[in-house]
């Protein structure tokens, strides 16, 4: 079964230096019937004005990941952590017992174009953690690049939850192909560009959700970049 996740359906605000899409609920965007895809809480897509962005606050209990589209996101926390992310970077923390960090805009010329996403931990209470590796556009041309997993395996970094994690940048007219395993549940996020799934055009912003299919089949319709969750907890789906 697949369920389209239209972008223009998503939440939006927009503050003047942020503009932010929500395929999930969150702040003063709810509905209930979009509260997360399995352990998968949030993704946002932000846009972020030249020299703006997040004060310094705090995050509990949760695994964050940060993967920049555009532009140069400059990122310091409670655990020493300083460091600036550009497009090809992942970045992962676990806030754990608790972090507080700051997230702007590295450049005071250009917008910083990213996406955040907030997957719920498999245990509380974990110390707070910090990782970012670099993926270049070779490792994902034309196809899956594993970026975040559970076990940390192929160089990925490490997520605290069943989850694997890849990124493709697709060329117009390629096909792409995953088989999740059974019990899995898969969503598959546009960034940029355009894809058919199953019959169903896919354009940047809009998400789907598979359960029970036994191959996800993509072609791009023009060059793309985009995600592709493998989530464990569907069992009884």
């Amino acid at each position: 079964m697949i369920h389209v996740r239209p972008g223009e359906a998503r939440g939006a605000a927009d503050f003047g230096w942020l503009k932010s899409r929500h395929t999930f609920s969150f702040g003063s965007y709810m509905d209930p019937n979009h509260m997360g895809f399995g352990p998968l809480r949030v993704i946002n897509e932000d846009h972020v004005a030249p020299g703006q962005g997040f004060a310094t606050h705090g995050h509990r209990d949760m695994e964050i990941l940060s993967y920049v589209l555009s532009g140069a996101l400059e990122h310091r926390d409670s655990m020493g952590n300083g460091s600036v992310i550009r497009p090809g970077d992942v970045q992962r923390m676990s806030a754990g017992t608790g972090v507080r960090h700051s997230e702007y805009n590295a450049s005071k010329v250009d917008d910083v174009h990213f996406l955040q996403i907030w997957i719920l931990p498999e245990q509380q209470a974990l110390a707070p953690s910090y990782e970012q590796k670099y993926f270049s556009p070779d490792d994902r041309l034309d196809q899956l690049r594993l970026i975040a997993s559970r076990d940390g395996r192929d160089d990925s970094v490490v997520i605290h939850q069943d989850v694997d994690l890849y990124a493709s940048l697709l060329s117009a007219g390629v096909t792409l192909s995953y088989q999740p395993r059974s019990g899995r549940g898969v969503w598959l996020q546009v960034a940029r560009g355009g894809v058919e799934l199953a019959g169903q055009a896919l354009k940047a912003g809009d998400g789907a959700s598979a359960l029970d299919v036994e191959t996800i089949e993509l072609v791009a319709t023009e060059d793309s970049e985009l995600l592709i969750f493998d989530l464990g907890g569907f069992n009884n789906s």
